[in-house]
């Protein structure tokens, strides 16, 4: 395999937790959030049709792990991490190739402490790993509790060394010391944040100020537009917290500070790369799991359908073998990432992983156009779509201010959905339909699914979806018969 490193190198995971795409300044946002992260992937490949399997953690974060679909590994809600369906996956394969294995933040996936040298985790979006706490840090915590995944309307009043971003670096900065010289190591900083509770202390609070983000996509009109789960969330959060939405300025501005302090502990972590000379021979990639709404059709957090503030992420690749460039072409799965540390790493991909290595086409070797002509995604935990007036039994009280977004209607029934060009199609289990240009409609508020002028384009579309639907289509277990594997897990090869 041509431009791989010379020996296997260090691989750095960053991942961040509901990070939406498009929110840094080198992706094109108006404020500079992430200058640090910006100017190290610059000296790599940064994607801009990158994509999550699933707009929710659980299901995406063990697609990153197993190079699976959710319809595959059968993980389709947050509370199942313990059915997952796989084989050999990222912690094996890096095990087996030698790799100390660390792990500092949020785990939200189906491995065990076992399973790594280190395990500074789980960090939860108000709890850290348990007994591990200051007691400034511990009352930091029950102050988290106590905003009951809000938005901070004054700043945190906590030193930085009480929040997660800070003790995970910190973590993390420990286990890359503690390596054994002669192994190289895979470090996973896994952040709770830019996840809720929207919360960040000064200077990051006044960063960024409410006048200065800018305007959304649409308002709370934008939910009763699209109707459904959308009009249902929108509904509940009113009804529990009325006026929410009057804060969703302070609940971007907060957003945004919350990704400089990541990327300031970024800096930190790398700045002790360099110190001990890792920095030349590591691998970094940088993923979200998903994205958020931050004040879209007057929703916070997640949970409704499959927009683009959810479905894509960002992604990028950096370091020894990586040739630099912006990829605004190719759609990209976070299902990807593990068949790419394969062939980065020179191992083959195991059976049943269904992402492609990406490796060729961040090395600049040649690739098929046609593997990445589209994307594809998937929701829902299955049975049939609630419709907007129900309201079944749920895990938390309709009485109340505390709410899950993930919950048994938003969650219910099952979407798929194809990107190819600037087309958005969605089809779910009662036949219904969802067409969207995204260049003349980013908010996704205008449906054609039954214009007669797109009916063409909506028949190729509905059969690359019907392709994607078969392609995903579960190879394990194996048996007698030889599977026929092709190179990268490339089907237009």
């Amino acid at each position: 395999m041509e431009n791989l490193p010379v020996k296997r190198p260090n691989i750095v995971l960053i991942m961040t937790d509901q990070q939406r795409a498009g929110w840094t300044a080198a992706s094109g946002f108006p404020l500079d959030t992430m200058p640090f992260l910006d100017g190290l992937m610059d000296t790599g490949v940064q994607f801009g049709r990158a994509y999550t399997t699933s707009p929710l953690c659980v299901p995406a974060r063990i697609s990153l792990v197993t190079g699976r679909y959710p319809s595959a590994h059968r993980v389709r809600q947050n509370s199942a991490a313990r059915h997952v369906l796989r084989g050999d996956d990222l912690v094996d394969v890096l095990r087996e190739s030698g790799y100390a294995l660390h792990l500092a933040g949020k785990t939200h996936f189906h491995r065990k402490p076992a399973d790594f040298d280190t395990f500074a985790a789980p960090y939860w979006h108000e709890r850290g790993p348990a007994g591990a706490a200051t007691p400034e840090q511990e009352a930091f915590e029950k102050w988290l509790v106590s905003l009951d995944h809000s938005v901070g309307r004054e700043p945190a009043p906590f030193p930085l060394e009480c929040q997660f971003p800070h003790r995970i670096v910190t973590d993390a900065i420990s286990a890359v010391d503690g390596t054994p010289s002669d192994r190289p190591f895979f470090t996973w900083l896994s952040f709770p944040e830019p996840h809720n509770p929207y919360q960040v202390p000064e200077p990051y609070f006044s960063l960024f100020g409410e006048d200065e983000v800018p305007d959304r996509l649409a308002g709370p009109e934008g939910a009763e537009r699209k109707g459904g789960t959308y009009t249902w969330l929108r509904r509940l959060i009113e009804e529990k917290r009325p006026g929410y939405d009057a804060e969703w300025r302070r609940y971007r501005a907060n957003y945004c500070g919350m990704l400089r302090l990541i990327d300031d502990q970024l800096r930190r972590f790398f700045a002790h790369l360099r110190a001990t000379g890792h920095d030349a021979d590591t691998l970094v990639f940088f993923v979200a799991d998903h994205g958020d709404y931050t004040g879209d059709y007057g929703l916070q957090r997640k949970g409704a359908g499959m927009p683009e503030s959810l479905m894509r992420i960002p992604f990028a690749v950096a370091g020894p073998g990586v040739r630099p460039m912006v990829n605004r072409t190719d759609f990209v799965s976070l299902a990807d990432l593990f068949p790419t540390i394969c062939d980065a790493i020179n191992v083959e991909i195991p059976p049943g992983v269904q992402g492609r290595s990406l490796w060729p086409m961040l090395t600049g070797e040649p690739y098929p156009a046609g593997e990445f002509a589209t994307g594809y995604g998937e929701r829902g935990f299955g049975g049939l779509s609630y419709d907007v007036d129900e309201r079944p039994s749920l895990h938390f009280p309709y009485e109340g201010r505390t709410f899950d977004e993930l919950n048994t209607v938003t969650q219910s029934g099952t979407t798929v959905m194809l990107r190819r060009e600037q087309w958005k199609l969605l089809l779910d289990e009662r036949g219904t339909g969802e067409l969207y240009d995204l260049d003349a409609d980013p908010a996704e508020l205008d449906n054609r699914y039954d214009d007669p002028a797109l009916a063409a384009i909506r028949a190729g579309l509905t059969t690359d979806l019907a392709r994607w639907m078969i392609r995903v289509r579960d190879d394990l277990p194996q048996a007698v018969y030889t599977l026929k594997r092709a190179p990268h897990n490339w089907h237009d090869a």
